[in-house]
């Protein structure tokens, strides 16, 4: 009777081990990164304007965490500006963040100063601009030593003084 009653405990323990997921090793599998509300071609609009990043640890078993507040984030300034001020005007190079652009540690966007404008108008008509950004910032969120999929920021902090935009910046 022992036996049987021993072989019943042991082979209990085993279902309840292996339905509770011990051993299992449920892990990161990647990590990935969004502008929330927003899909497509995101745009930081005005001084002050904001964007928020969301951070995913995605997990082998398909579950998903938001990581955002444990993450960190490189920028790298890509492209360049209009600067319209001189005649030609000139393509200067994207500043390097903490200038135009900051991020937080809950992974806010802020447009600083000095505002750029990274946006033109491939029509020079302001009913029709039909809009190309040249110069953005990349950024990629690192968890755990996993980096996301970067994401694309344009900046239309500033004044597009490109004739007859009439100060239009990007859509």
């Amino acid at each position: 009777m022992k036996r049987k009653q021993l072989l019943a405990a042991v082979l209990t323990t085993a279902v309840l081990v292996s339905m509770s997921g011990c051993g299992t090793g449920d892990k990161i599998g990647s990590v990935s990164m969004n502008v929330q509300g927003l899909t497509g071609v995101v745009d930081l609009k005005g001084l002050g304007g904001t964007l928020q990043l969301q951070v995913l640890a995605n997990y082998t078993s398909g579950k998903q965490i938001d990581e955002t507040n444990f993450s960190t984030f490189q920028v790298t300034a890509e492209g360049c500006y209009t600067d319209y001020s001189t005649n030609p005007s000139k393509c200067l190079p994207m500043l390097a963040s903490p200038l135009t652009l900051t991020i937080d540690k809950t992974g806010m966007i802020t447009a600083v100063d000095p505002a750029v404008c990274s946006w033109v108008s491939t029509t020079g008509v302001f009913a029709t601009p039909g809009w190309a950004y040249t110069g953005d910032y990349k950024i990629v969120a690192t968890y755990r030593g996993f980096s996301s999929n970067p994401v694309f920021i344009p900046m239309s902090s500033a004044a597009n003084l490109q004739a007859n935009m009439e100060g239009q910046c990007g859509p």
